[in-house]
């Protein structure tokens, strides 16, 4: 028996962005930002996938592909296996809901809590028998605004961070999507209520059999909510697997540096921080692994030939050359190839060196 789809599914997404001539700064006229470069992962059906990487990775602009908002480059996006195009933007709407970062600026300053709630219910149809008024107090009563009549009157400066959060959570349950994007939902919030937004989230996986995709840079309030992880950096997939293997076990070196500069009460000594440097400019990413300027186990190959997704547990991979079934110092980069095509010298990709093993022993040791 065949494993149903996922409900949402990224299949080498790529997006590009058209760079502005401005100030001083010049590019060249054909420059494009690699904001997202051959992106694939899943969102399981009924589960939580964070997103998780620094700002700018590209994590906003991927969940802003998976909700339709923006049309990849190249790539597809399928929505329980049927590609996302298939129907037209208001129906994948109703069924892709999307929470923004900031809830002040996602609702209009002018109108009421009633106002916005209500419109999806007008707009899709999905108030049922209820009348307005009773089904917009049921959805603020699903997201915990009690007593749902008074918070229906109120206007967004009157309410919370965390409040104006659970009215733009409610106006997006009120369309009964089967998929939440949240793009940085609690970010924008105070520490002490953050934790209340994120248990609404797994609420709505747990009881309503949501599929949530989160975005987020923090990557400690992924190990609390979601099911997976999947971790980006400049533009790019590095490492995905459970919440628990990826946080536990980062395989990832550039994981292993998120990890290292997270708060951990636990923790008895200061971070060790072994990355330098900063992220690279997207408009001229460099080649191989986009990592390998920062990464402190580098290897010629890294700089030369970007690195497919490696296994390194159950459901668990890692796109480094560190994880290559073979000894990556063997693996020959561009030059060596150039090389063995003018004297014939150097083995193929992914073979070993003529007397090692796979492993890329000497046969003599």
């Amino acid at each position: 028996m065949s494993e149903p789809a996922p409900a949402l599914e990224a299949r080498s997404v790529t997006k590009h962005f058209p760079v502005r001539q401005t100030g001083r700064v010049r590019f060249r006229r054909d420059s494009v930002v690699h904001a997202v470069d051959g992106v694939s992962l899943t969102v399981p059906s009924a589960g939580i996938l964070a997103i998780v990487g620094e700002s700018g990775c590209g994590k906003s602009t991927l969940a802003r592909l998976l909700a339709r908002v923006l049309a990849p480059t190249s790539g597809e996006v399928l929505m329980h296996g049927v590609p996302s195009t298939a129907g037209s933007r208001r129906a994948y709407a109703r069924t892709v809901q999307m929470v923004l970062q900031d809830p002040f600026a996602s609702l209009n300053p002018a109108h009421t809590v009633a106002y916005h709630v209500g419109r999806p219910l007008a707009l899709y149809g999905t108030a049922d028998n209820l009348s307005r008024d009773a089904a917009i107090e049921q959805l603020l009563d699903r997201v915990a605004l009690s007593p749902a009549k008074e918070f229906a009157a109120k206007l967004p400066h009157e309410l919370s961070g965390g409040q104006r959060q659970r009215v733009a959570i409610a106006r997006a349950l009120a369309a009964r999507p089967k998929i939440l994007i949240a793009d940085e939902p609690v970010s924008m919030l105070d520490v002490s209520i953050r934790l209340g937004v994120l248990n609404l989230l797994a609420g709505l996986r747990d009881n309503e059999r949501l599929a949530i995709a989160y975005v987020t840079h923090d990557i400690a309030s992924a190990r609390y909510l979601a099911d997976e992880v999947a971790v980006m950096y400049a533009g790019t997939l590095v490492e995905t697997g459970p919440a628990m293997s990826v946080t536990d076990s980062p395989s990832h070196p550039y994981t292993q540096l998120l990890l290292a500069a997270a708060p951990d009460p636990d923790r008895t000594e200061p971070p060790s921080l072994q990355g330098r440097g900063a992220p690279p400019s997207l408009v001229s990413p460099p080649g191989g692994c986009r990592f390998h300027p920062r990464c402190p186990f580098a290897m010629d190959v890294c700089a030369q030939q970007a690195p497919p997704a490696f296994e390194t547990g159950p459901g668990h991979r890692s796109a480094c050359w560190l994880h290559a079934p073979q000894d990556p110092r063997h693996i020959p980069t561009n030059n060596d190839i150039a090389t063995h095509n003018a004297t014939g010298q150097v083995g193929l990709v992914g073979e070993p060196e003529p007397g090692a093993d796979p492993a890329g022993r000497s046969a003599t040791q």
